[in-house]
């Protein structure tokens, strides 16, 4: 940063695409002008007199119209160095700062040198205004300079010559972008694409890192036999060194909401769609722009862009795909729980079901329906075929080989249990709802979620304690798990207060913390019990959870194990049709030849074992069954099945003459549920025969006393309690 009296330039900036400013490159100067701002209305008369703005209301200092008046001023100043140096038309934009006192001016370029002299000579001319100086001697003195610069290099950004389709956002971007690589690779085109994770080419990494911005684009579109290119476009590129790309032939915009705002003169979420609007502006009017409807800036971009307008929404009813396929756009969308395209005259074009579409997590995970939709229209909109795209959507596995580091679910064995782990970048306050609906979705009823909680030190104050507030209120265990190369400027101990100051707010006292998100996650593991649910909010450590994992004997779920898992936290089975179908059957052989199938067809299913124990014992054959009810216990059976089949196994042995083991499993009911009367009559039942009728009688009065609600009990209740506990010794 250099300064000058009532002048300092904050930025001279070579942006070598298209950008915030223009659609091609840009040089931008930042500027803070205290000087201007504070100059008396008529010194400020006098100083735009000298520049020929002679009509110019200056306005108090310090006022919104001051700054106004710099701004008029500021162009004119550009324009006439150009002139002076030889530039007869350029394009010049200028803009308004974060306070007052602060201004931008951008205007385009061909040759950097050059151009950046021009830059640099613009805080001395304001500075000879200021002085008393004419704007034509001002501008005389800086003319010499900046026509002794070379010239320089023309800019570097890429031309592309096969189709190409960027794609941004704020959450979603770099799942869509591997989803539209992987459609593109199921199409058999040589396919390379660029992301916040590297350069890839044909689904190997080729250049690791952040390639989210120009660097990326080039990398891309310089691959040997590239057929298409797939270009993750991140803010932070955009706004420091512009586009890498001259054109695209589809623009993709999954969402926009608050993230890193404070951060390169971007402190809105307005100003952020503006930003990520950057892509639509640059797309071939015979092109795609591919937006979401369900968020009202990124639909909006519709209106800046050449391009022919292609929705998509999960709503088919939604005012933005009546306005889309109006414009001769076309739509997106869930139509009858099927991946639908919709087109103007045209029947809807049913692709697939979408409890077929792995990625959206069996239709749990909200946002991956929105990403798989937006992939699917991006795919056919750079003129990818129909059949790649459903095959494409159909095997993308929301897996740490495909789709690393986004809502990758695993399945932990504990000693306790199943665990399921959730790895997820989430590193927003949407992200973190998302993962969180996901978490819920897939935990087991009376299960808990356990959260990994830790996000980039470059969020604001605001953000972390909002961070806070969504785990405190949606997660039952929390650990700060933190990510030491990702503190951006801040402490572990900042850290942990702005998100403790959230989590206080919803009644979550002092939680752990730990230095690394592998760490988080194994102590999430530790503390959950079987059907628990253990989330990580994942930056740094993804490969060394993923090693961790498998190391434990954990393993990726796939698409029929998340099924499973919904069903489950739903407080349904996977077969729960069939087995309802099972007992309407009257005929006993064909009942259990039915239950045998369904249980050879699920190895290790408690539940199956359960019921095909039923299945023996309604037939007679109480021998036959014991076996398959202790295997269901022995497996894991969970309630409210496990009671019943304790209660089941108990009678079945009482049957056989087994009355030691029945009574084992008998004790086992009542203690699990005191209050079940039925558990106590067929304890009483098995003392009975087991010799010690006092025992069965003293134990169901106790049982009646204790908990029936009968009128003449409630009456009775003291005497009856006495006239049991009179009965002696139990056991005579």
């Amino acid at each position: 940063m250099s300064s000058v009296t009532g002048v300092v330039v904050d930025e001279v900036r070579v942006l070598e695409g298209p950008n915030l400013y223009f659609p091609r490159p840009a040089i931008k100067v930042a500027l803070t002008l205290p000087g201007y701002l504070a100059l008396e209305p008529s010194a400020m008369g006098a100083v735009c007199r000298a520049a020929g703005l002679s009509r110019a209301q200056s306005g108090a200092p310090g006022s919104a119209q001051r700054q106004r008046v710099v701004l008029r001023l500021l162009e004119a100043v550009t324009r006439s160095l150009a002139r002076a140096c030889g530039v007869r038309r350029l394009g010049v934009r200028v803009r308004p700062g974060r306070a007052v006192d602060e201004v931008v001016v951008a205007f385009v370029w061909r040759t950097r040198g050059r151009a950046e002299a021009v830059g640099q000579a613009i805080a001395p001319v304001l500075t000879a205004l200021l002085e008393g100086v004419s704007l034509e001697d001002a501008v005389a003195a800086q003319v010499p300079t900046a026509l002794a610069a070379p010239p320089g290099a023309g800019p570097r950004v890429v031309t592309p010559r096969v189709p190409v389709i960027s794609i941004t956002g704020t959450n979603g971007k770099t799942t869509t972008t591997r989803l539209v690589a992987h459609i593109g690779m199921t199409a058999g085109r040589r396919t390379a694409w660029s992301s916040t994770d590297g350069v890839v080419v044909q689904g190997v990494m080729t250049e690791p890192g952040d390639y989210s911005g120009p660097a990326g684009a080039r990398a891309v579109l310089e691959t040997p036999g590239v057929q298409l290119g797939v270009l993750e476009t991140a803010r932070g590129g955009m706004l420091l060194k512009g586009m890498g790309v001259t054109h695209n032939d589809v623009a993709l915009v999954t969402n926009v909401s608050a993230d890193h705002l404070g951060l390169q003169g971007i402190d809105t979420v307005d100003q952020l769609a503006e930003v990520k609007a950057i892509i639509t502006k640059v797309t071939r009017p015979r092109g795609w722009a591919v937006l979401n409807g369900e968020d009202p800036r990124v639909w909006a971009m519709r209106t800046g862009t050449r391009a022919r307008p292609w929705v998509f929404t999960m709503e088919s009813n939604s005012p933005a795909v009546r306005e889309a396929l109006g414009a001769g756009g076309r739509a997106m969308t869930i139509l009858d729980d099927y991946v639908t395209v919709l087109a103007a005259d045209a029947p809807p074009d049913r692709l697939l079901p979408l409890v077929d579409v792995p990625m959206t997590l069996s239709g749990l995970s909200r946002h991956n329906i929105a990403n798989a939709l937006a992939g699917a229209a991006g795919a056919l909109a750079v003129g990818l075929p129909r059949e790649a795209v459903i095959e494409g959507l159909r095997t993308f596995q929301p897996d740490d080989v495909l789709n690393p580091g986004r809502m990758n679910t695993y399945t932990i064995p504990t000693e306790r249990g199943e665990v399921t782990a959730i790895v997820d970048l989430a590193h927003n306050e949407a992200g973190l709802e998302a993962l969180l609906d996901v978490a819920r979705g897939l935990v087991a009823p009376g299960g808990r979620v356990h959260l990994g909680l830790g996000t980039a030190g470059d969020r604001s104050d605001e953000i972390l304690q909002a961070l806070g507030e969504i785990a405190g209120a949606r997660a039952d265990a929390v650990v700060i798990a933190h990510k030491t190369r990702y503190l951006r400027g801040r402490t572990m101990a900042e850290m942990e207060q702005q998100l403790g100051i959230g989590l206080a707010r919803l009644g979550v006292a002092e939680v752990p913390s730990v230095e690394t998100e592998l760490e988080g996650l194994q102590a999430c593991v530790a503390a959950a019990e079987d059907g628990d649910v253990a989330a990580i909010m994942c930056h740094a450590d993804r490969e060394l959870i993923a090693e961790w994992i498998h190391s434990v004997g954990g393993t990726p779920d796939r698409a029929k194990d998340i099924r499973r898992k919904v069903i489950r936290a739903r407080g349904e089975h996977p077969a729960e049709a069939e087995i309802a179908a099972l007992w309407e059957l009257t005929d006993a052989d064909e009942r259990v030849r039915v239950a045998q199938a369904l249980y050879r067809g699920s190895p290790g299913d408690a539940r199956v074992s359960y019921e095909y124990a039923g299945t023996y014992d309604s037939r007679g054959d109480e021998a036959l069954a014991v076996p398959l009810y202790l295997e269901a216990l022995a497996v894991g059976l969970r309630e409210p099945w496990r009671h019943r089949c304790r209660l089941q196994l108990a009678s079945t042995l009482r049957n056989l003459g087994r009355l030691d083991e029945a009574r084992e499993h008998v004790d086992a009911a009542v203690a699990e549920v005191p209050d079940s009367l039925g558990a106590q009559a067929f304890r009483a039942l098995i003392l009975h025969d087991a010799g010690e009728p006092t025992a069965a009688l003293r134990g169901l009065l106790q049982a009646i006393a204790g908990t029936s609600t009968d009128t003449d009990v409630a009456r009775y209740r003291r005497a009856l309690t006495a006239y049991a506990e009179s009965l002696g010794d139990p056991r005579g």
